[in-house]
């Protein structure tokens, strides 16, 4: 059974009275959730508040879920985008750009995570380097505009198809690809920077 149809399962159940339900959908999605917000905020703390909030809404507005209108996942996510665009009004985070509209759709510093990411293959001190990768990505990740930001963490991150980026963000498909693009040069330019500073 596909995810959406696991979604749309649980919230009848739940709907219904269900309380196991709740509880499988906390455990299922919990997780997720919780990698998008802190991705988003950067710390641990904040993204542990956030995530609470984020189940309290749906929660709250489980009932006007509409199968129809996408897959539940698309809906959560957009909850849980909304919830983080609050969140960075309320704390008045700033919201800085270079100016990337010069980058080019052909950019060759354009590249997923995973390839930004080196491959330490399987010495001994492996996953000491990937952790320090790991965090280096986040650090950089803070430093982004969050509209390049949130969609590069929601293709790259959370595996989401254009299509469902372009429903959550409310923008339409190129504008989600040209963000991605953009974000993944700007990524990789911070990484540089980074990768440069520590040796």
């Amino acid at each position: 059974m596909e995810d959406a149809q696991i979604g749309a399962m649980l919230v009848r159940r739940c709907v219904s009275g269900d309380v196991a339900a709740w509880e499988e959908i906390v455990q299922r999605y919990n997780r997720r959730i919780y990698n998008l917000c802190y991705r988003f905020s950067g710390s641990a703390t904040d993204a542990q508040d956030l995530t609470q909030e984020v189940f309290i809404k749906m929660y709250r507005t489980l009932k006007s879920y509409d199968v129809e209108r996408g897959a539940f996942m698309t809906w959560v996510t957009t909850i849980t985008r909304n919830l983080l665009v609050d969140h960075f009004r309320k704390t008045k985070q700033d919201r800085f750009t270079d100016s990337l509209d010069a980058a080019s759709s052909g950019n060759p510093d354009a590249l997923p995570l995973s390839e930004l990411m080196p491959d330490k293959g399987a010495s001994p001190d492996a996953r000491v380097q990937t952790q320090e990768s790991a965090q280096m990505v986040h650090q950089a990740l803070q430093k982004m505009s969050p509209d390049l930001r949130e969609a590069v963490i929601l293709r790259d991150l959370q595996d989401m198809d254009y299509r469902e980026i372009a429903a959550v963000l409310r923008v339409p498909e190129g504008t989600v690809k040209s963000r991605i693009n953009r974000g993944r040069a700007e990524l990789a330019r911070l990484l540089q920077r980074t990768y440069k500073q520590v040796i």
